[in-house]
């Protein structure tokens, strides 16, 4: 599976400003092995992938596994993915087109912060902490 045009550059801008980070992907266990190893021959620098069961019944499966992992952020581009996630993890939620899209409406609020694509909120997110910092 090819990478979307630049996610590579942002994760490894997200790693050398000292960030782990980990793929937490809603497919079956058996492919978890061969997806760490394709994003990390297409030069993610990433050391894990956590697989989940897909959303279902309004229950997020991903939410359990990030409460564990207690990350600074989570970012993903379905945004019933954000629901359900502990109040401390920063929820970025990257947009999709509107059409065919759960990504509209008001429950948009749930995301802290929203981004075109993951270069956009490594760029965003890195500036942040910078100013954070000073």
């Amino acid at each position: 599976m090819p990478a979307i045009p630049g996610a590579v550059d942002a994760a490894v801008k997200l790693h050398q400003a000292g960030y782990e980070l980990a793929c937490v992907s809603a497919m079956n266990f058996q492919f978890q092995s061969a997806r760490l190893k394709n994003m990390q021959n297409l030069g993610f620098s990433i050391e894990r992938i956590i697989a989940t069961d897909n959303y279902h019944d309004q229950v997020n499966p991903k939410a359990a596994v990030l409460h564990a992992l207690k990350p600074v952020a989570f970012v993903d581009d379905y945004l019933p993915y954000l629901f359900g996630i502990s109040a401390g993890i920063h929820k970025a939620l990257i947009m999709r087109e509107p059409n065919g899209s759960p990504n509209i409406g008001p429950l948009l609020a749930s995301a802290h912060s929203q981004h075109d694509d993951l270069a956009e909120f490594a760029n965003w997110w890195i500036d942040r902490d910078e100013k954070q910092k000073k």
